[in-house]
């Protein structure tokens, strides 16, 4: 049972990762930044982080790989360079992160308040099921619910975020971005699933093949998959 819940987790977040090259285009920079700055210097970092993304977007481009990610992150480090030279503050390098989760966990809290949860987006986006199943009063709230977890986490780590901007502490920040990046990422997403599909079957649901069907009550509801 274990092996194949084990299974099941891996399968699902190969489908929500799948054909995604944004991996290594969005640490690998931060990590050389931070190696960098603390062996040679602020400047040597950022032009460090700079090549090494360049770097990557060619490659993506020698191998005819989708360079949208990597382009991205050419634009970010750039953007992060840039403000890190006009404050003459290494931590500039991580204003940018500190200003697009402030809009990560605006948009979250919007998504509640108009009970249309982003976690239910999300999944739209990775397995385009249909939209108004997530919007059943016996689906949504699974949804509602792992959005609001999110929201804590994003308030979480900007707090700790911000808090290391002011000390002007540019290597713990590098750290924190990183541990808080995609590894608690992975670990958002296994709770996600294991929280929602248990309170799908909670709340009794139509699954989204009994949803497309039209079937009565009571529902199978969704089994795999949130």
């Amino acid at each position: 049972m274990k092996q194949s819940k084990s299974r099941e987790l891996w399968d699902e977040l190969r489908t929500v990762f799948a054909g995604r090259n944004s991996f290594l285009d969005a640490i690998l920079p931060p990590i050389l930044f931070l190696l960098v700055n603390g062996l040679a210097g602020f400047q040597a970092a950022m032009w460090s982080a700079l090549a090494l993304s360049v770097l990557i977007a060619a490659a993506r481009v020698i191998r005819r790989q989708s360079i949208t990610y990597a382009l991205a992150g050419v634009g970010s480090v750039a953007a992060a360079i840039g403000i890190a030279w006009f404050l003459g503050r290494s931590e500039g390098f991580f204003l940018p992160g500190l200003i697009s989760g402030s809009m990560t966990l605006l948009l979250t809290l919007v998504s509640l308040v108009i009970r249309r949860p982003m976690v239910a987006w999300t999944s739209y986006i990775a397995r385009r099921w249909p939209l108004d199943w997530y919007w059943h009063p016996q689906v949504r709230p699974a949804y509602s619910e792992v959005t609001l977890f999110w929201a804590a986490f994003f308030t979480a780590r900007l707090l700790l975020q911000f808090a290391l901007f002011q000390n002007e502490d540019a290597n713990s920040l590098a750290v924190t971005n990183f541990i808080t990046g995609w590894p608690a990422t992975i670990l958002l997403l296994v709770f996600s699933y294991l929280y929602g599909t248990w309170r799908l079957a909670q709340l009794r649901g139509p699954s989204v093949q009994e949803f497309q069907d039209n079937t009565p009550a009571p529902w199978q509801g969704q089994r795999r998959g949130f």
